[in-house]
């Protein structure tokens, strides 16, 4: 049981950035966010700029740090457990994948 935490804890943290490039940290894409902050915020369109900038500024800060994180427990894992590691990776990104295929629209 702890070490499926501890698994999940570790992949859930750099995944956010790297699973989906052109989503936010919530799977959703990043117009479909500007969107529906549009319409609970009625935003300007300056704002909606502004904001697509920060969303964007976000996602290249998570990527980096999730390319640093691999390249750091490369250095820490053998290549097996690296391996498996990208394995478990690989299938967290899908399980989050059918999570998100099967959330209602809000």
């Amino acid at each position: 049981m702890r070490k499926n935490l501890f698994l999940a804890i570790i992949l859930a943290l750099p995944l956010t950035a790297f699973a989906y490039p052109s989503e936010n940290d919530y799977g959703q894409p990043v117009d479909h966010k500007l969107e529906h902050l549009n319409k609970l915020l009625q935003l300007s369109p300056e704002q909606k700029t502004k904001l697509e900038a920060i969303f964007k500024e976000q996602h290249e800060k998570f990527r980096a740090i999730h390319e640093e994180s691999h390249s750091r427990m490369k250095e820490v894992l053998s290549p097996e457990q690296m391996q498996k590691m990208d394995d478990l990776r690989k299938q967290h990104q899908e399980q989050m994948r059918e999570q998100a295929s099967r959330k209602p629209a809000p």
